[in-house]
C-alpha cells in the first residue's frame, strides 16, 4: 500500500491537534487516560507539547541531532498554561513543517533520515492522541479511514517492525495477512526471531515480525477488520471485538506475542 502525501499528512496533524486541544480545553484536567492509565488529561496535554517541541526543534535545526543542543521545556504549572504552550509549541511545529521540503534531510530514530518521517509519524502521534483526549472525555469521534489504514501499516512496519542495528531479524516461512476491510489495503506480514545483544549488554530472543510485500503465497493466518478498528486495536484503544480471525491460531499468537508491548 501507499502512504499519503506530505500536506495530507500536515492536513491531518492540524486538524487531529486543533480537535486534541478543543476536547482537552474543557476536560477536567485529573480525567485518567483510558490508553495511558498512569496519565492524567494535563499530563497527555503536556506530552504532546513536549512532542511538538522536540520535533519542531528538529525540522528548524535540520540535520542536526537533538544531542547538538536541543532543551527540553519546562512544564508549566497551571492547566490554563499547558494550554496556552501546547498553543505556541504547535504553531511553531506546524509551521516548520509547512516549511520544509520532505526530501530533506533531517534527523530521527529511524532508519529514515529525512523530514518526511517527521511529517508521517506525527500525523500518527496527534491521530492516537487525539483519540486518547476524546476517551478521556467521553467524547469519541470517528477516524479517517485512510489515515487510519495507513496508520496500521506503519504501526506494523515502523513501530513493531523496525529492527535496530545491533539486532537480527531472522524471518519464518509463515505470513499472516491483514485485510483493511473499508479501504480494501492489505499488509503482509512476515513471521521470525529477533535477537541480538543490547548497548547495556542485555541479550535478546523474541518472537518478532516484518513488514513484507506480496510474497505471492496462501496466507497462513488473516486478520480482517475497518481501518479504525485495527489501528485502534493496535494501539490498545480499542477492545478489537469486531476484528475477525481465520486460519491457523498458532501464527495469530506469534504475530500477538510479537505485538506484544503496548506503545504510548
Amino acid at each position: 500500500m501507499s502512504s499519503l502525501d506530505a500536506p495530507d499528512y500536515l492536513g491531518h496533524l492540524r486538524s487531529d491537534s486543533a480537535r486534541f486541544r478543543e476536547v482537552l480545553s474543557t476536560c477536567a484536567p485529573d480525567a485518567q487516560v483510558p490508553g495511558c492509565p498512569a496519565w492524567r488529561a494535563a499530563d497527555l496535554l503536556w506530552h504532546l507539547t513536549e512532542v511538538h517541541h522536540f520535533w519542531g526543534w528538529v525540522i528548524a535545526n535540520r540535520p542536526a541531532s537533538p544531542r547538538d543542543g536541543y532543551a527540553e521545556p519546562e512544564r508549566p504549572g497551571s492547566y490554563d498554561e499547558l494550554l496556552a504552550a501546547f498553543d505556541t509549541h504547535h504553531a511553531a511545529f506546524v509551521d516548520a513543517l509547512a516549511a520544509a521540503d520532505p526530501a530533506d534531510k533531517a534527523w530521527s530514530w529511524s532508519s529514515e533520515q529525512t523530514v518526511g518521517f517527521t511529517f508521517r509519524r506525527q500525523a500518527h502521534e496527534a491521530l492516537i492522541h487525539r483519540v486518547d483526549a476524546e476517551q478521556a472525555a467521553g467524547a469519541p469521534t470517528p477516524l479517517d479511514p485512510a489515515l487510519a489504514a495507513d496508520g496500521v501499516h506503519e504501526c506494523l512496519d515502523i513501530m513493531y517492525g523496525g529492527c535496530p542495528e545491533w539486532g537480527e531479524f531472522s524471518p519464518l516461512p509463515h505470513y499472516l495477512r491483514i485485510d483493511v476491510t473499508d479501504t480494501g489495503d492489505r499488509i503482509w506480514v512476515q513471521l521470525g526471531q529477533f535477537h541480538g545483544t543490547d548497548p547495556d549488554g542485555i541479550d535478546h530472543h523474541e518472537d518478532d515480525i516484518h513488514v513484507v510485500a506480496d510474497p505471492g503465497v496462501e496466507a497462513d493466518a488473516v486478520i480482517e477488520g475497518t481501518a479504525e478498528q485495527l489501528d485502534l486495536r493496535l494501539w490498545r484503544r480499542g477492545d478489537g471485538d469486531a476484528i475477525h480471525l481465520h486460519g491457523d491460531l498458532a501464527i495469530v499468537d506469534h504475530f500477538r506475542r510479537a505485538i506484544h508491548e503496548p506503545i504510548e
